[in-house]
């Protein structure tokens, strides 16, 4: 900085400051500077310079914040050979360049207070989105459990009714098994009745049998006998008639 307001003294006493970019107005301090600078009687500027430095004037005096020891600054400028008016009139241009500046900077800067209202919405939105998140969550288990149980009930209902027809099932095989083994009992009944009525009839034609071969053995034994009396009688009434 020393540098700096060495070489703007010098350029005051020489009138020869230009501001180095002309698309920022001259301030009032500026412009008493530029009046009251040494050779400023022959400083001029053309239409369209001065245009470039117009600015509009307020009727009020503007406080700025000073951000560095203007005192200080001012008795520098003092012992750089300016006097008390120019001095102070380097300061304040110094002072609304250095606060313009800053309020550049700052304001796109937020402050402490904004910062902490701001952190506080966020919580407020995130408790907020938490609590909603856990009531959706709430509401998705709850509904997970009806689904559950409902699917539960169903399937003890299924289960039931494949347990009922299950059990309807085995009672028609069972059933039929009895009503199959039933007619082939009875059929094996009725085999077993015409086995034992063939067994009969066998049994009586074989004593039938027995009883016509026993009356043609005494028939015959009745014949023999007879035919060996006859001719033994023959023989004996031969043999008598020859002696």
């Amino acid at each position: 900085m020393n540098t700096t307001t060495t070489r703007l003294a010098h350029s005051l006493r020489a009138g020869t400051f230009r501001p180095a970019n002309r698309s920022v107005p001259l301030s009032s301090s500026a412009r008493f500077l530029r009046a009251n600078a040494p050779g400023s009687s022959d400083l001029r500027f053309s239409r369209s310079e001065s245009s470039a430095f117009a600015r509009p004037f307020h009727a009020s005096h503007t406080a700025y914040d000073f951000h560095f020891d203007t005192h200080h600054f001012v008795q520098r400028l003092e012992r750089e050979g300016l006097n008390r008016a120019q001095a102070e009139g380097i300061m304040g241009a110094m002072a609304e360049v250095i606060d313009e500046s800053i309020r550049n900077m700052t304001s796109n800067m937020v402050t402490k207070a904004e910062q902490e209202k701001h952190q506080y919405t966020q919580q407020v939105d995130f408790a907020q989105l938490k609590s909603e998140l856990q009531l959706i969550e709430k509401n998705d288990l709850a509904s997970l459990k009806s689904d559950n149980d409902r699917l539960v009930a169903d399937m003890q209902k299924l289960k039931q009714r494949l347990r009922e027809e299950i059990t309807r099932t085995q009672a028609g095989v069972r059933l039929d098994l009895n009503l199959e083994k039933g007619r082939m009992r009875d059929e094996s009944s009725g085999q077993e009745l015409k086995i034992k009525e063939v067994d009969t009839r066998i049994e009586q034609e074989i004593a039938n049998l027995r009883t016509t071969i026993q009356q043609s053995k005494a028939t015959t034994l009745q014949y023999l006998v007879g035919f060996v009396t006859g001719c033994s009688a023959l023989l004996m009434a031969y043999l008598r008639f020859r002696v």
